[in-house]
């Protein structure tokens, strides 16, 4: 039996520029591309922004939320689509291997090319 390997590079992330199916996690619905960046090393970063958005940001219509990865450190970012930070969380490591932004619209979470 192949033991499963996570594309931590996300190889095949242009691929979702929209989507047929939304999952529930969490109470929030997340899309294709969401889903599969959680199956390739990323659910940490989706689950910790569903958290942040249910109990602090719960009543905001759209954000964004970005991760930006920088020698083994990653930062998450959710911002009003601006300039203005709700919510910053620094992660003193991470195997994360590229940049993220996805978007919250509507209680739906999508990848930015999925918007």
């Amino acid at each position: 039996m192949k033991k499963y390997e996570p594309d931590l590079y996300l190889r095949d992330i242009d691929s979702y520029i929209g989507s047929e199916k939304i999952y529930n996690v969490m109470g929030v619905y997340v899309t294709e591309g969401v889903k599969y960046i959680m199956e390739n090393g990323y659910s940490w970063f989706v689950t910790d922004a569903i958290a942040v958005i249910r109990a602090k940001l719960k009543n905001k219509d759209f954000l964004a939320i970005k991760l930006t990865v920088k020698n083994d450190k990653a930062m998450m970012e959710i911002t009003d689509g601006n300039d203005h930070i709700f919510y910053r969380q620094e992660y003193k490591w991470s195997d994360a291997k590229r940049n993220l932004t996805l978007f919250y619209v509507d209680n739906v979470l999508m990848l930015s090319g999925e918007y």
